[in-house]
């Protein structure tokens, strides 16, 4: 008789940065609403929701396109790397259980890559708070061919893991990190700083990062 599937735990832990490991969305979208003030631009919660998980580029044109942001598209990235930069750089609060879930992965053998929107230098100054012997890589905004949200970054993950995507789970707080992922073919663990996720068949919503073990998302796969 052909082997049933078997129940097993994720082939990788595909984690991003920004509200879901550390609390830096808030700060994130605190620079853009900073930005906004200063240009004129109302900074109504509506507004920023759009900007939360987006790469600092990506964000920068929105601003121009759609906000009527007269400092260009390049002038408007610096202005917002260098801020958001300097607001991580003062410091960064791990979200609860954040250490545990990896420090968890790590125990049952189950690599961890973070996928941030951030620029590399925003990302390894957050990691020297996670500490970056948590992860067997990253990738971060501008390391693989489009950002989030596409499936690049994680596609990107995987690969470098040597990995299926569809045996990682990712773990998100966004819209547009939950985009990324699920596009990608990963299994979704989201703790939303903002609305706009569901629950779906590849998707599970939880509150805290607290609440979780990765024995709680069991994968099948072929015996």
């Amino acid at each position: 008789m052909p082997s049933l599937p078997a129940a097993t735990l994720p082939a990788a832990l595909l984690c991003d940065m920004d509200g879901t490991l550390v609390d830096t969305e808030h700060q994130w979208l605190a620079t853009v609403a900073a930005f906004l003030r200063e240009q004129g631009v109302p900074a109504e919660q509506e507004v920023l929701t759009a900007f939360a998980g987006s790469p600092v580029d990506a964000a920068a044109e929105r601003l121009v396109r759609e906000h009527g942001v007269a400092l260009g598209v390049a002038r408007t990235t610096a202005l917002l790397d260098r801020e958001f930069t300097a607001r991580v750089a003062a410091g960064v609060t791990v979200q609860p259980g954040a250490l545990r879930l990896l420090d968890r992965a790590r125990a049952l053998g189950v690599p961890a890559a973070l996928v941030t929107a951030s620029e590399r230098h925003v990302a390894d100054l957050v990691l020297r708070t996670l500490g970056a012997d948590r992860f067997a890589l990253s990738v971060t905004s501008g390391e693989a061919p489009r950002g989030k949200p596409h499936p690049d970054p994680y596609l990107a993950a995987a690969k470098g893991l040597g990995v299926d995507p569809a045996d990682c789970l990712a773990v998100e707080d966004t819209p547009t990190g939950a985009a990324a992922a699920l596009a990608a073919g990963c299994r979704l663990l989201a703790v939303p700083t903002v609305p706009g996720i569901t629950p779906g068949p590849r998707t599970s919503v939880v509150a805290s990062l607290e609440d979780v073990d990765l024995a709680d998302f069991p994968f099948t796969r072929a015996a």
